[in-house]
């Protein structure tokens, strides 16, 4: 079979993390394709995510490598042999591959940090407001439609998430998308999602200062092993998913500044009229009251 031209993601990860122990362990390309019985550009195109690596030639990698048995050692064994097959590969040919790469990442993924710059987080949106959003950038009817049922889709995974911990700025609230109805469909949506008990919701206010401008938005996924973690930086038209450990790490301590900085969260455990006066629960429901 010949190499892929357009690897998925899971892909390019595997990829990316077998290099990554190859190096560690100071082994030429040349000695890794002996032990695999294969020729050098194959090793190279595993690398890349052009080719897969059969389980038990990923089994004796790793083992070569160094790779002791554990957390990380199944998770890419996992890797290597689910395929990646999904509901999302319906929408093959119909949505951007970058979405069908961060619904399969979601599927891998046990805890969600999103800082979202401007707008409600998709993991969180009603039905009308991502219809009402996806529709503003001109959308055809069939892409639209597409778009927000994939959307609806992929929040299937908070129900088995550890936790999903959303900062959202005061301009998310306060943005109208849609007419008023919609906002306030969505803002009733927000108070529901926050009080599970794997749901937080921080609102950060506008007399906050400007420390959130600074921040563009972004997602940091965790799974069974730290090594795998994820952060994912979209664009208009294209869009990060990054591996690399110091990245991670300064975008986790972006996320703490600003989870300090943001309103105390929905708590779930105690009654709306108990709740924080000054809270991210008193400000959605001020917001809803502007609403009227």
């Amino acid at each position: 079979m010949p190499p892929r031209t357009a690897p998925s993601e899971r892909q390019r990860r595997l990829g990316a993390e077998l290099r990554k122990l190859r190096t560690r362990a100071r082994m030429s390309g040349d000695a890794v394709a002996a032990l695999l019985d294969a020729d050098r550009p194959r090793v190279s195109h595993i690398e890349a995510g052009r080719v897969d690596v059969p389980r038990n030639g990923l089994y004796k990698l790793l083992r070569a490598y160094g790779c002791k048995e554990g957390p990380y050692f199944d998770a890419l064994m996992a890797m290597a042999h689910d395929r990646g097959r999904g509901w999302w590969d319906d929408y093959e040919g119909v949505l951007a591959r970058r979405a069908l790469d961060l619904a399969e990442l979601e599927s891998r993924t046990t805890t969600v940090r999103a800082h979202e710059a401007s707008l409600i987080p998709g993991m969180l949106q009603t039905e009308d407001y991502a219809r009402a959003m996806i529709s503003s950038v001109g959308a055809d009817h069939e892409l639209l439609d597409a778009g927000v049922k994939f959307r609806l889709q992929r929040q299937r995974i908070l129900a088995g998430l550890q936790s999903y911990h959303a900062i959202i700025p005061e301009s998310g609230l306060r943005m109208r998308i849609g007419d008023a109805k919609v906002m306030r469909k969505q803002l009733l949506r927000l108070i529901e999602l926050a009080r599970l008990p794997q749901v937080t919701v921080q609102i950060f206010p506008f007399e906050k200062g400007g420390y959130s401008t600074f921040v563009r938005s972004f997602v940091l996924l965790g799974g069974p092993t730290p090594e795998l973690d994820t952060l994912y930086r979209e664009h208009p038209t294209s869009a990060d998913f990054i591996g690399d450990g110091e990245s991670i790490a300064e975008y986790a301590t972006m996320f703490e500044r600003l989870a300090s900085l943001a309103l105390s969260p929905v708590d779930p455990a105690a009654a709306p009229e108990s709740q924080e006066p000054q809270g991210s629960l008193s400000l959605i429901q001020h917001v809803l009251y502007e609403l009227r």
